[in-house]
């Protein structure tokens, strides 16, 4: 008997639809917080390596939380990594991310598995790197002003319009120095300080990196940014001098969560456990990004800062990445400092 052509018809058809359906599960949307050439490389990589397409978008950590809760009655995107762990722990809370334990987490740090259990594992760390600035020691040099050592030495008058920072609110390298001054000095204190900081800022960028990018092509002389991307800029030939401040400083631990109401979770549970791999973290110093990674069997490059050898404070992660405190301090900022003259 001879089959209808009906019967082929929604054959083919079903063979479409499974085919569709494949095709759209084997696909991940990435937020990624790092630099644009680490983000591209794990896109790549992750690709080579299982086959599933990649959609990555490059934001900086205050911005790509911003989208993230923004979107969270219709989530886009499947998984967020990279940047400051804080507004991974304000999303945490605000139950814009979903918990897994991934099995990987035996081969981590504390200080990784630290950040997974302040946000009820919401969240895990994937690098840590220590906050302090760099300056071009050429522009340095030429407006005959003194090597800085410390925070203190950024505000004083001879550094007025030499200074750049990224805006706390869309970047997460400036909210920890905003949070760092804040525990460093106490919150009257620290807020004197970044109103004095103010008047030597000659630009507030969106982006955490970009201020030490500036201060590497000649356009400001001191970047307020994480010691790694100092590094970064002199790795690259640029005479750029990294700097520990004096007084100490704060840390961030760069984070990685899924978002709740993902459209590809298995893919992104796949994607999880590959980050945090040994293997994967290795690859992060050929794309000139010298954080500390929180795989114990993954090895920094010798050019990394060595965590050790400086100051840090106790950074309070747990309270300075709550939607609460996050939200008053920015605000207070925002009335503060970002409306004075300069």
């Amino acid at each position: 008997m001879t089959k209808s052509p009906f019967l082929y018809s929604a054959a083919f058809a079903a063979t479409l639809v499974a085919g569709a359906v494949s095709a759209q599960a084997a696909s991940l949307t990435l937020y990624c917080s790092a630099d644009e050439a680490w983000c591209q490389q794990i896109k790549t990589g992750f690709e080579a390596e299982t086959g599933i397409t990649v959609d990555m978008t490059r934001k900086s950590s205050g911005e790509t939380y911003a989208q993230v809760r923004a979107e969270a009655s219709n989530p886009k995107g499947d998984v967020w990594w990279g940047g400051t762990g804080d507004p991974h722990l304000q999303a945490a809370e605000e139950g814009l991310t979903e918990a897994y334990e991934s099995p990987m987490r035996g081969e981590l740090y504390d200080w990784a598995i630290k950040q997974a259990e302040a946000a009820d594992n919401k969240t895990i760390g994937v690098y840590s790197g220590a906050l302090g600035f760099g300056y071009n020691k050429d522009l340095l040099a030429r407006n005959n002003l003194p090597e800085p050592k410390c925070w203190a030495d950024l505000i004083k008058p001879e550094f007025k319009g030499h200074v750049q920072i990224a805006n706390p609110n869309s970047s997460g390298t400036a909210y920890t120095m905003l949070a760092t001054m804040v525990q460093l000095m106490g919150e009257d204190q620290g807020f004197d300080y970044m109103k004095a900081l103010h008047k030597n800022v000659n630009q507030y960028t969106k982006s955490g990196s970009a201020p030490i990018k500036a201060a590497g092509l000649g356009e400001t002389t001191v970047g307020i940014v994480f010691m790694h991307d100092a590094v970064s800029q002199s790795a690259a030939g640029f005479p750029i001098v990294t700097v520990a401040p004096c007084e100490g400083t704060g840390y961030e631990i760069g984070s990685m969560s899924l978002i709740k109401g993902a459209r590809n979770p298995d893919e992104a549970k796949k994607f999880y456990d590959w980050a945090l791999t040994a293997a994967m973290q290795d690859k992060a110093k050929d794309v000139k990004s010298f954080q500390i990674p929180s795989n114990k069997n993954a090895t920094p490059s010798p050019l990394s800062p060595d965590l050790s050898a400086i100051k840090l404070i106790n950074y309070d992660f747990k309270k300075y990445g709550s939607s609460d405190e996050r939200k008053r301090l920015l605000q207070k900022w925002d009335t503060e400092v970002s409306t004075l003259p300069q």
